[in-house]
């Protein structure tokens, strides 16, 4: 109902008509006003667009309040600030500098051909693990997908103790009862705001697809799940995305403490007095987040009944989730860049099989057999990999396909010669700029892609792929191939030198993990996603009690 009333409000709030040519450069009416944008490359482009108020003073830790409306014109022509986060850690290959960074961060960025009518709409939602990142970083820049034909949207939302913090004394001020998911709310509020507005810059409020990669498709699963997000979308793009653990509000879970216990342990960190909201609110947002994130504090989503009614993996199992079409795949790299997730390496071989049979029990000899002792750190690469981003993804395209709508599969395990030389084969995002068509666009730090036939082929096949999608849910991609749905005989599309489908990715690890995470589940106090291989804990139960 809700979002039936949102389309209903775009209707009559925003014009159907399409971007209007001023003296002064392109013009759109909003829900909130006008808004003056630039051209670029035969491209309406309007940045910065506040689709939310501001959450500082009182307003910060509260659900998103709609945009009111505003006076006159708005120019619309700068990225607004970035989210506040911790200053990235300059080694890294996905550091980006910010020139600016804020409390006062609700905004989108819309690019539009000039001449869109009707166009379907790309809704992009950034990763950096809850806690960095922004719409403006130049590898998401929408102009390559909007000149295929979509209206591209770029979302910014809270991060970190901003986005997730949970505390009882929160909890208390709330209607439902509940605290933390702001960042998740803010992007149900982009959502709403698409809903009201999208038809002004010649998008379909009927065909939008939500895409994003690593937290942004942590983030596109529990949109999937949320209820006040649905039919807010029609199709859903999960890169890279991991269906971990996720603590409890009010409980305990997994061996998981409840996130309002979390956020008392984190005001007393920070040296607040216990439940004093007020003075809390009144501390300066930058210190709260450098300060926060130095104490271990790990933002996340929390199952609170209502915005998260329960566990993903729970939600997809009893079919809850959003009935629609998706792509989902992993990279065959993605450690290889997020080494802080590999346990450390046992002392030799035989520690490791050790440690492998200890965790593994009956499982044991299987586990070996996809990850042996001869190569313990590739088997080491791998065996987190197929549990956090293998795993997930595959689930997914299963779980869809058991709702009867069409699901895609992929894996990415395209390289080149800097990125190899420097370890780094198929890493973690490394799909992004091939999609967005940005490789000139990419980090400081990394490995740049050479401008040769195989990457620009590359590149064509995925951002064909995925604006096909977007436009009708199926992925084709002119002279390339036909991309089978995951239902018609565990098809994928294999991304390597170049794009080709297949069948059976990675046989029988899929069944391993999913094993490992049913006798987790069904014990009740082991997280399934976070204690992989060397480090794994005794399963509990039977083997035979899990298919």
């Amino acid at each position: 109902m809700r979002a039936l009333l949102c389309i209903v409000a775009a209707s009559l709030l925003s014009t159907s008509v399409a971007i209007a040519e001023t003296i002064s450069g392109p013009e759109v009416t909003t829900a909130s006003g006008k808004l003056h944008g630039v051209k670029e490359d035969g491209l309406a482009v309007f940045r910065g667009i506040p689709y939310a108020l501001p959450p500082v003073g009182e307003r910060r830790w509260q659900p998103p309040a709609p945009q009111t409306a505003w006076e006159g014109a708005r120019d619309a022509i700068d990225f607004g600030p970035a989210c506040l986060q911790p200053e990235p850690r300059s080694a890294s290959i996905y550091a980006e500098k910010y020139p600016a960074m804020s409390e006062d961060c609700l905004t989108l960025n819309v690019w539009a051909p000039e001449d869109a009518r009707n166009a379907p709409v790309f809704v992009w939602i950034h990763g950096g693990a809850l806690t960095s990142g922004s719409s403006r970083v130049p590898m998401y820049d929408g102009a390559a997908l909007a000149q295929s034909g979509l209206v591209v949207v770029s979302i910014n939302y809270r991060l970190g103790m901003l986005g997730y913090f949970a505390h009882a004394a929160l909890s208390a001020e709330s209607p439902e009862g509940v605290s933390g998911n702001y960042g998740l709310l803010d992007q149900i509020a982009a959502l709403q705001w698409v809903q009201r507005n999208i038809s002004a810059f010649g998008g379909n409020p009927e065909n939008v697809t939500i895409a994003g990669e690593s937290a942004g498709a942590l983030s596109v699963m529990y949109l999937m799940v949320a209820p006040a997000a649905r039919e807010l979308f029609h199709r859903a793009i999960a890169q890279s995305a991991y269906m971990v653990t996720a603590p409890a509000l009010k409980e305990k879970v997994y061996g998981q403490p409840p996130m309002e216990e979390v956020g008392s342990w984190l005001m007393d960190k920070l040296g607040a007095k216990a439940n004093d909201m007020a003075a809390l609110r009144a501390m300066d947002a930058a210190e709260l987040i450098n300060a926060s994130s130095k104490t271990g504090y790990f933002p996340f989503v929390a199952v609170d009944g209502k915005v998260v009614p329960r566990q993903l993996v729970e939600s997809f199992d009893r079919g809850e989730q959003a009935p629609v079409p998706m792509i989902a795949g992993f990279n065959s790299g993605e450690i290889r860049s997020l080494r802080f997730l590999l346990p450390p390496a046992p002392a030799d071989a035989k520690a490791y099989e050790a440690s492998i049979r200890k965790g593994y029990g009956e499982l044991a000899d299987t586990f070996l057999q996809h990850y042996p002792a001869t190569n313990m750190e590739e088997s080491m690469l791998a065996a987190t990999r197929d549990a956090m981003y293998g795993w997930t993804a595959e689930r997914l395209v299963a779980r869809q396909s058991a709702l009867d709508v069409p699901a895609y599969l992929y894996y990415f395990d395209h390289s080149y010669t800097s990125a190899d030389d420097s370890g780094l084969h198929g890493f973690h995002a490394m799909e992004i700029p091939y999609i967005f068509g940005t490789a000139e666009r990419t980090p400081p730090r990394w490995p740049k892609v050479p401008e040769d036939e195989v990457n620009s082929s590359m590149s064509a096949a995925m951002l064909g792929y995925w604006s096909s999608f977007a436009r009708s849910g199926v992925p084709r991609a002119e002279k390339h191939p036909e991309w089978p749905p995951f239902a018609a005989g565990e098809s994928y599309m294999h991304f390597a030198e170049t794009a080709r489908a297949d069948k059976h990715l990675l046989p029988g690890v899929f069944e391993l993990h999913e094993k490992v995470v049913c006798l987790r589940r069904a014990g009740g106090e082991i997280a399934w996603n976070w204690n992989v291989g060397v480090i794994a804990p005794p399963l509990p139960g039977e083997v035979k009690d899990c298919p």
